[in-house]
């Protein structure tokens, strides 16, 4: 990222304050990064800690920045975007909206003409650098400014680019949902083993970290879950038991439909605040 690009936050909270940590802590000078927030609290703690400029409205921070990272609420990006059109209209940033349900053609009509637009979907492990992020660009984005969006959502976790926006939906009700999907599962296994007898603060280690080593390995093996699925279940034993019990439950079928679910609202989403 050059220190030459100005970058606004448009919105203070927990997502933006993971990838200004991550900015500054990477390298990109404070005085490159203003944020917009009318939380007067939130401002000042994002002052403090990061030694960044911060501002009261959407268009005091994005006068003059090069990128504009929109990480505001759905149901308020209307009225933002209308806020700084005409600013946005002269100088041409790059966009990157981070909201879940609204797309390019929306951002595009509300900003008032064809900018370059980065949509993302983040989740909240993103705020501990651990993050999954799902993006696309629209035509006037060029090489280097995907480049740009890549390398900020980046200091997050992991990107990855789709080709067809309205996979955007399903890739929210993947990785941007998934971290409550996981978290119940723990809840579930946690309370299991309590019932059996466990103490519910031993429980809740094992099954933190028996979750946490089984993502490493599944990140860090190479190999699909399938396989190592596989390596765990010998034929007659205590896994093969209880993965009998998950099929007999149909959990496979339960958990497209949560997918599907998901996907489904974040289409409704769109239209809703469209």
């Amino acid at each position: 990222m050059s220190e030459q690009v100005r970058i606004a936050f448009i919105g203070g909270g927990n997502m933006a304050r993971s990838l200004i940590g991550a900015l500054v802590r990477g390298g990109t000078p404070a005085q490159a990064i203003s944020v917009a927030e009318p939380n007067a609290e939130l401002r000042a703690l994002l002052a403090r800690d990061f030694g960044i400029t911060v501002h009261d409205t959407a268009l005091a921070a994005a006068t003059g920045a090069g990128v504009i990272v929109l990480a505001v609420k759905p149901q308020v990006m209307k009225a933002v975007c209308t806020e700084l059109a005409a600013s946005a209209a002269s100088s041409r940033p790059l966009v990157i909206s981070i909201a879940a349900g609204i797309r390019i053609t929306q951002l595009a009509e509300w900003l008032g003409g064809e900018l370059p637009i980065v949509r993302s979907m983040p989740n909240t492990p993103a705020l501990i650098g651990a993050g999954a992020t799902g993006m696309i660009a629209n035509a006037a984005a060029s090489a280097t400014q995907r480049e740009q969006a890549q390398a900020i959502l980046g200091t997050a976790g992991t990107t990855v680019w789709i080709d067809h926006e309205d996979l955007m939906d399903t890739v929210t009700a993947l990785s941007g949902s998934g971290p409550a999907y996981f978290f119940l599962l723990v809840e579930a296994l946690e309370d299991a083993a309590v019932a059996q007898g466990l103490p519910r603060a031993t429980a809740r280690s094992l099954a933190t970290q028996t979750c946490f080593g089984a993502g490493r390995m599944l990140a860090e093996d190479g190999e699909p879950p399938t396989v190592l699925r596989e390596r765990v279940t010998s034929p007659g034993g205590t896994t093969a038991a209880a993965l009998e019990a998950f099929a007999q439950g149909n959990l496979r079928a339960l958990v497209a439909s949560a997918v599907a679910a998901a996907t489904e609202r974040g289409r409704e989403l769109s239209e809703k605040y469209s």
